[in-house]
């Protein structure tokens, strides 16, 4: 798994202090370090599956801030160009399955 996934409530706390987020529905946030994906062509098309991905299914998600993290890179030698439907259709297997409310494929 190429991702990792954060989670935190953005109801009211109990001791009196104030929510993470002002407002209702799901946040999402991106994390693709260069460390992971050297190429920003690659970073970007990474992050446009992403957001794809988890607009697709969050009428599902609670009042959540999410944050989706890449904590492995994609091997070069098996995904060369960064734009190529294969890493596309491995990004997309991957999210769907770690998203809440993804369709498990």
């Amino acid at each position: 798994m190429h991702f990792a996934l954060h989670a935190a409530s953005m109801s009211a706390l109990g001791d009196g202090r104030r929510a993470l987020f002002a407002g209702a529905g799901p946040w999402l946030g991106v994390l693709i370090p260069k460390r992971w994906a050297k190429r920003a062509v690659t970073r970007n098309a990474i992050r446009r599956q992403i957001y794809a991905v988890a607009e697709s299914c969050a009428t599902t998600w609670p009042d959540q801030a999410v944050v989706v993290r890449l904590r492995s890179g994609f091997a070069r030698q098996q995904f060369p160009s960064a734009t190529s439907d294969a890493l596309k259709q491995a990004v997309r297997a991957e999210l769907l399955r770690l998203l809440p409310g993804g369709r498990r494929a």
